[in-house]
């Protein structure tokens, strides 16, 4: 089920997730964002290089029902035979233009199964995939060769419910329907500690190209949602994405890995870990796979995070991560905002990346750069392979009832490099001192910003004009306690 919301924190009319989303996405951004958004399928420029967010193609040249291959929406009927019986049909059809796959209003429950390049699957208002929940129809696969032995056990990994490798033009979409992983006895299991590989993605497609998924809703997922590995081209419009935000594990909506030329927008995602996770692998499996993310624009949307952060990078960073732009985003009831999580041994890099319009509403922690996150594959990875971070601008954030706005905490060994504050204004949940925290950072404020700023930052006035040079980019001003 969809998370509950806090009781009298809204008043009744609110208590529909999408009349919520309709008020908190109209009053944190009027209009801001109308100005600022490209034509469908025009393309943006970011950082020099111009590329699309791909749109929902017209149609297809031959179109199926899931009825004509036996399928039946009753939610008892095992349709995976079904759904592999379409697929097959359509990778006949590529040369030819490919074809959609209707799935009819009903629920259609299902064991994983593979997508076909030129494929479109298409469903209606009403309509629901459903995961099998018996983890024994779900396929074990090599662990991804960035991430070493596998993120949860050595060896295998279970495979996604809708599943994808060396594709191209691929496009799940339709009428709001559902794909539902059903993932409540994953997270008992996994609490319980019962499984013996990690656990599989609701959605995952790998070392493909020009993807599409748009005006569906993604929900419970076993593990992450949404996880586009090492792909190229890919667009994520409207989509809603559902977990519990507690008692749901690594539920993370949508995680970027090693890809490039991405958009995700005007999308609500409230689930039980990151909403947004950038990845490009893990310690010396992510070196070695040297595949980096970039050119990734985040755009109008609204998130929650009630146990980790709205949006995040790393901490499996070790590709590296460059020109990220983060815009006109909503962030609500979180315990962090935004977030940049790294350690000593990912190596890599961020860096190039762009907060723009970031409204903060009751989150434990507004901005956080974490250099210690020591979670890692084995004990084999280098303690040497320092990343960098560097080039990183906040402008336009807003926000009420935070208690900690800003907390970066770099080290001696990985500093945060060329940090940029600019129209910042977000109230406070405690009068408390040091809510503006820093270590080892070395940047600058321009203009006039509240909270006050750590003496880590030279001090700008609004016509860029230097104020005042910090001489104590090291010293260290974090409190856990706060």
């Amino acid at each position: 089920m969809a998370e509950a919301l806090p009781v009298g924190r809204f008043p009744a009319f609110l208590s529909s997730r999408k009349t919520l989303f309709a008020v908190l996405w109209i009053s944190a951004f009027g209009s801001v964002f109308l100005w600022q958004r490209d034509i469908v399928g025009a393309g943006f420029s970011m950082f020099g290089k111009t590329w699309p967010g791909r749109s929902v193609p017209e149609g297809r040249a031959f179109e199926f029902n899931m009825t004509d291959f036996g399928g039946v929406g009753d939610g008892v009927t095992d349709n995976t035979a079904a759904f592999e019986r379409a697929v097959l049909e359509i990778s006949k059809l590529g040369k030819k233009g490919g074809a959609r796959l209707n799935v009819p209003p009903g629920k259609w429950l299902t064991a994983p199964f593979n997508l076909t390049s030129h494929m479109t699957l298409f469903l209606a208002e009403d309509a629901e995939i459903l995961g099998i929940q018996d983890e024994a129809r779900w396929p074990l696969m090599p662990p991804l060769p960035s991430y070493g032995y596998g993120r949860e056990h050595r060896g295998p990994r279970y495979g996604s419910l809708i599943h994808g490798q060396n594709l191209t033009d691929v496009v799940i979409t339709g009428n709001n329907g559902s794909i539902n992983g059903q993932g409540q006895s994953w997270w008992k299991k996994y609490r319980q500690k019962l499984l013996n590989h990690t656990r599989g993605p609701l959605v995952q497609i790998m070392w493909s190209n020009d993807i599409v998924i748009a005006n569906i809703t993604l929900r419970d997922s076993p593990f992450w949602t949404f996880h586009p590995y090492d792909c190229r081209n890919v667009t994520v419009r409207n989509v809603t994405i559902l977990a519990p935000v507690f008692e749901a594990p690594n539920t993370d909506g949508i995680d970027p890995d090693s890809c490039e030329d991405m958009v995700i927008e005007d999308c609500y995602i409230s689930v039980g870990d990151d909403a947004i996770a950038i990845k490009s692998g893990w310690d010396q499996y992510g070196i070695a796979y040297g595949r980096p993310s970039r050119n990734i624009l985040i755009r109008n949307l609204v998130v929650r995070s009630m146990v980790s952060a709205g949006i995040s990078i790393g901490s499996e960073m070790s590709g590296g991560v460059s020109n990220v732009t983060v815009e006109n985003v909503l962030v609500w009831s979180s315990r962090r905002a935004v977030r940049i999580k790294t350690a000593a041994g990912r190596g890599g890099y961020v860096r190039d990346i762009s907060y723009r319009n970031l409204t903060f509403n009751d989150a434990r922690v507004g901005i956080v750069v974490k250099t210690d996150y020591n979670e890692h594959p084995d004990l084999d990875y280098d303690k040497n392979a320092l990343p960098i971070l560097e080039n990183i601008s906040f402008s336009g954030v807003h926000g009420e009832r935070v208690r900690v706005p800003v907390r970066i905490h770099g080290s001696e060994d990985i500093p945060v490099r060329n940090v940029t504050f600019r129209d910042m204004n977000v109230g406070i949940a405690y009068n408390k001192k040091h809510v503006f925290q820093c270590a080892f950072v070395q940047g600058r404020v321009i203009g006039t910003i509240f909270p006050a700023p750590c003496e880590n930052l030279d001090i700008y006035d609004e016509n860029e004009r230097l104020v005042k040079l910090s001489t104590a980019q090291n010293v260290t001003d974090i409190d856990y306690g706060i």
